[in-house]
């Protein structure tokens, strides 16, 4: 009796194992030939699932993005405080920090092989960028589209000074000041909001 394969998951295998892959030789290096070896696949059923190496790592950006996504969620507890969710957002960065460095050199790798226009039109990761923002200002219960862009960038800018600067910037101190500055400005914006109505 044949084997019966659920492609679905045998696809997202594919594509978790292959991260490990394109971080040790980085996506300008690594063929498809050489994927294939790794995954111990044949390049044929590699081709099967993935058309090319590009199309390949779209997806497996894609799939990492959902799966750090709920990794955190499973992680982050219930905190009440926007300064909790702020920590504790910070604190799985943290604790998986070479994960997210290997992850950054993938994508500054990957971005320098592409034109800037493919890039800036690519559905694929304008998607994965709009799921991580609104991931995280649903977490964080914050409305502004541009806050939330703003944090998931410092969180991104810091992965990067840290890769470079390494523990002289601290993860705790960057969230209590992250979490002290968000406060105050989103106090101060309510409050400019609600004496804006008493003046109509």
């Amino acid at each position: 009796m044949p084997k019966i394969v659920d492609h679905k998951q045998y696809r997202k295998e594919l594509l978790m194992k292959s991260f490990d892959l394109f971080a040790e030789k980085g996506y300008a290096s690594i063929t498809m030939r050489e994927i294939a070896k790794g995954l111990g696949v044949s390049t044929g059923t590699l081709y099967h699932y993935f058309p090319s190496k590009e199309a390949l790592f779209l997806q497996l950006i894609e799939e990492l993005t959902k799966q750090d996504i709920l990794n955190f969620l499973a992680e982050a507890g219930d905190v009440q405080t926007l300064a909790e969710r702020i920590k504790s957002l910070m604190n799985f960065v943290a604790k998986n920090e070479d994960y997210f460095f290997k992850q950054n050199l993938l994508m500054l790798d990957f971005y320098q092989q592409q034109e800037r226009t493919e890039l800036l039109h690519n559905q694929t990761l304008s998607r994965v960028w709009d799921d991580a923002i609104q991931a995280l200002a649903s977490y964080l219960e914050i409305e502004d589209r541009a806050i939330a862009d703003f944090i998931y960038c410092l969180i991104n800018g810091l992965i990067s000074a840290r890769m470079f600067e390494g523990d002289t910037i601290s993860y705790t101190e960057q969230s209590d000041l992250l979490a002290n500055m968000l406060t105050a400005y989103l106090e101060n914006r309510e409050k400019e909001s609600l004496a804006a109505k008493i003046r109509k």
